[in-house]
């Protein structure tokens, strides 16, 4: 469980570094309200879990450990919203229409109020 937990870590450490480093140097440069590095940072993590998961299942050289480091922890790090395109996908592949439905709109509309809540909650 230790091996297990240590790739996580340290992909989950490098995601998150190069989250920052995108986010910021995005922010540096673009200077519009809208939160682009965000949004950039959302859309290639996405992109990524993608390819990660295309080359896992369609090429079977990954193994269960570059799985870990690479897809839970890198992509857990460097955006959630990774995890969350993907499952969201893999609902529609399985032919769960509504519970891909459910998935996105609860999630959104509850991360959301969740956030609020939340922040209101310190005010």
């Amino acid at each position: 469980m230790i091996k297990v937990l240590l790739y996580i870590w340290i992909g989950g450490g490098l995601g998150s570094i190069c989250r920052y480093l995108v986010q910021f140097y995005i922010s540096r440069y673009l200077t519009v309200t809208f939160p682009a590095g965000t949004f950039l940072v959302n859309i290639s993590g996405c992109f990524l879990i993608g390819i990660l998961y295309g080359i896992a299942e369609r090429q079977g050289w990954m193994n269960i450990e570059w799985r870990l480091f690479l897809i839970t922890g890198f992509c857990g790090g460097y955006t959630t919203f990774s995890s969350f395109s993907y499952e969201g996908i893999s609902l529609l592949r399985q032919g769960n229409y509504l519970y891909f439905a459910l998935y996105i709109l609860f999630s959104v509309i509850l991360g959301l109020l969740a956030t609020f809540w939340g922040s209101t909650l310190t005010k």
